[in-house]
C-alpha cells in the first residue's frame, strides 16, 4: 500500500512538470516492478500490448479518421450553412451557430480539440468582425466543443464501453440526450449575454419554407451518418468498429461526390488519424499496466470498503465523486484519468445500485468540464493558442459558464432520466 502511494504521488509530480501523459504513467509504473519482489517484470509489457488489443479500441482510429475527413470533404461547411440558416434571426446569431455546429459535427468528429481547433479559425474572425469580444467568442468555441465527447461517436465514450464493459451503443443512444441538454442549455445562455450586449442576428428576415428546403439540402445527408450508426448498432447489424468503418466509407463516398477530398487531403487525414489514435493508444497502453498494479494490490476493493462503510446514502457518493473529478479533471487529461480511475470507481457505483449508463455519462461529462477547466484545460489552451485571447481574460469570460455547467452537472447527477430515458426507449 505504502508503494502504491509512492507511485500515485510519482505520477501527480511527473504530470504537473507537464512529462507526457503516457511516459508519466509508464514511469510510476515501473518504480512498482523494480521495487516490488517477486515481479516478473515481462508482465509490464504483457499489460502493456494486452490493454491495446481490446476489440472495441478498433473503432477508435475510424472515428477519428471520420472527424478528420469531414473537414476535408466539404461536410464542416454544408453543417455551418446548415446551422446559420436555423439560427441567423436570434440574437448573437453566430453564437448560436458556434453551439450548434458543435452539437452537429460532434456526430461525426468525436474529437473536442479538433472541434475547438477548427472552430477557433472559422468562426471566431467572422464572429469579432460582427462586434462580438474575442473572449466571448473564445469562450462560446471552447464551451461548445465539450458537446463533441458527449454525442455519439464521442470517442470518450468507446473508451468508458471497453474498459468498464459497458455497451458502446447504449453510450451512444445516452449521448444524444446529455449532448442534447447541453446544446440547449448553452444556447440559453448565449441569448441571454447576446441580448444583454445586443449581440447582432445574421439576417432580420424570417425564414421562408423555400429557402429552408434549400438550405437543408445540402445538410441532409451527413446529417444522416450518425443516425446510420447509431441505427445500424441498434439493429445488431454491424459492431461498433464496423459501424466506424462504414461512417468512413460513407464519408469518402460524400468528400468524391462534393469534388473536395482529392488524394492529398485524403494522405492528410490518415496522418492526421495515425496521430491521433497513436497518442490515444500510447495512454491505453500506459494505463493498462497501472490497472493492473491497482488490481495487484486490491486497491480498488479497499477503496469500495471503505467508501461503503463511510457513505452510506448513493447520492452522497455520487456529490463525493463528483467533486473528485472536477479537481482530477483540472490536472490529469480526461482520457488518462478515466483509464485510471474508471476501474475503481465504476465498481462502487454499481455496489450503490446505481445505473451504469448514468454513472458512465456523469464520468464523460465531468471529464468534459476538466478539459475546459484551468490551469490544464487543454480545450482553453487550444482556443486561446488560436484566437489569440488572454487566459486570465478567458477565465473572467467563463465563469457564467462554469455556473451553468456546475447546474447541468447536477441535473445529470441526480435525474438519470437524461441518461437513461433513450436507452430504455430504444432497448
Amino acid at each position: 500500500m505504502d508503494l502504491v502511494l509512492v507511485i500515485f504521488v510519482l505520477l501527480l509530480v511527473l504530470l504537473f512538470l507537464k512529462v507526457p501523459v503516457y511516459i508519466a504513467i509508464l514511469g510510476s509504473s515501473l518504480v512498482y516492478f523494480f521495487l516490488t519482489p517477486g515481479v516478473n517484470s515481462i508482465v509490464f509489457a504483457q499489460q502493456a500490448i494486452g490493454g491495446t488489443e481490446s476489440i472495441s479500441l478498433l473503432a477508435v482510429p475510424f472515428f477519428v479518421l471520420l472527424g478528420s475527413l469531414m473537414n476535408y470533404s466539404g461536410v464542416t461547411s454544408r453543417i455551418f450553412d446548415f446551422a446559420a440558416m436555423l439560427t441567423g434571426r436570434m440574437k448573437g446569431g453566430l453564437g448560436h451557430v458556434n453551439v450548434l455546429l458543435s452539437t452537429l459535427m460532434g456526430g461525426l468528429s468525436g474529437s473536442n480539440l479538433a472541434d475547438a481547433a477548427m472552430q477557433s479559425k472559422m468562426l471566431v474572425p467572422e464572429m469579432e468582425k460582427k462586434g462580438f469580444s474575442k473572449p466571448f467568442s473564445s469562450v462560446v468555441t471552447a464551451t461548445s466543443s465539450m458537446i463533441t465527447p458527449l454525442i455519439p461517436p464521442g470517442i470518450a465514450m468507446i473508451l468508458y464501453g471497453s474498459i468498464a464493459n459497458v455497451s458502446i451503443g447504449k453510450l451512444f443512444v445516452s449521448g444524444i440526450g446529455i449532448g442534447g441538454l447541453l446544446c440547449i442549455a448553452l444556447m440559453g445562455l448565449v441569448a441571454v449575454i447576446s441580448n444583454k450586449r445586443n449581440y447582432p442576428r445574421i439576417r432580420e428576415h424570417r425564414l421562408g419554407i423555400n429557402e429552408f428546403i434549400n438550405g437543408a439540402k445540402p445538410a441532409i445527408i451527413p446529417l444522416m451518418i450518425p443516425i446510420v450508426i447509431i441505427g445500424a448498432i441498434r439493429a445488431g447489424i454491424v459492431t461498433a468498429t464496423e459501424a466506424g468503418s462504414l461512417a468512413v466509407f460513407l464519408a469518402i463516398i460524400l468528400g468524391i461526390f462534393y469534388k473536395e477530398l482529392d488524394m492529398k487531403a485524403m494522405m492528410k487525414s490518415i496522418k492526421e488519424t495515425v496521430v491521433s489514435t497513436s497518442g490515444i493508444m500510447l495512454i491505453v497502453a500506459a494505463a493498462s499496466v497501472f490497472s493492473w498494479i491497482l488490481t495487484k494490490e486490491r486497491i480498488p476493493q479497499q477503496l469500495a470498503e471503505w467508501l461503503i462503510a463511510t457513505i452510506n446514502n448513493k447520492y452522497i457518493f455520487l456529490f463525493v465523486v463528483n467533486i473528485f473529478l472536477l479537481i482530477v479533471g483540472m490536472f490529469i487529461e480526461g482520457n488518462a484519468s478515466m483509464i485510471i480511475l474508471v476501474p475503481l470507481l465504476a465498481p462502487i457505483a454499481a455496489a450503490f445500485g446505481i445505473n451504469e449508463i448514468h454513472f458512465a455519462m456523469m464520468y464523460i461529462f465531468n471529464n468534459a468540464i476538466g478539459a475546459l477547466s484551468p490551469p490544464m484545460g487543454t480545450l482553453m489552451f487550444v482556443t486561446c493558442g488560436i484566437t489569440g485571447c488572454k487566459t486570465k481574460d478567458f477565465i473572467k469570460e467563463a465563469v457564467p459558464f462554469y455556473i451553468l455547467l456546475g447546474v447541468v452537472l447536477f441535473i445529470i447527477t441526480y435525474i438519470p432520466f437524461f441518461s437513461t430515458a433513450l436507452v430504455n426507449l430504444l432497448y
